[in-house]
């Protein structure tokens, strides 16, 4: 599986937005800092805000924030919904022509490697893939040393009990 340029974007994004913390963002640094396309960023900002993971503030004083606590957003649902296309293989989707699924067992097995995959990511959330290099991420960025470093989770995966 590969993930889209645009779902890594969209956690660029969200990791900056919340390092930040109740500091506002700007579409124009978050492509400096990142050397990406401010007009790539501009379509990737307004799906995260349509989606309810940013607030988009208009004017001046404007900027981005998260919608909520990081620890709310879920990496699970974030892959979700912004992946255009989790079709494996041809067989996943609609328009089905290979001629071997009936007796096929890739696409069960597909499935399932689909289904780990994303339970993995559901046990985590933004708070954890900040994590305790929270600092160092703040420093590559270079984000101002005064704001203020959201609380994280850690580097285990939670449990799933």
């Amino acid at each position: 599986m590969h993930i889209t340029r645009y779902t890594d974007y969209s956690l660029r994004v969200l990791i900056y937005v919340a390092l930040k913390g109740e500091q506002r963002s700007t579409i124009t640094e978050i492509a400096e800092r990142f050397h990406i396309s401010r007009n790539h960023l501009m379509k990737v900002v307004h799906e995260l805000s349509q989606k309810g993971y940013l607030t988009a503030i208009r004017g001046k004083h404007g900027g981005l924030l998260l919608s909520r606590p990081a620890e709310e957003i879920c990496l699970g649902a974030l892959v979700r919904d912004t992946e255009r296309d989790l079709e494996l293989v041809e067989c996943f989707g609609i328009g089905n022509q290979c001629v071997i699924t009936p007796a096929c067992q890739l696409k069960s097995v597909l499935g399932e490697a689909l289904g780990a995959f994303f339970g993995v990511l559901d046990r985590y959330t933004l708070a954890d893939i900040l994590g305790p290099r929270s600092l160092e991420l703040t420093q590559l960025l270079q984000l101002p040393r005064d704001i203020t470093i959201p609380a994280s989770g850690n580097d285990t995966p939670k449990s799933t009990s």
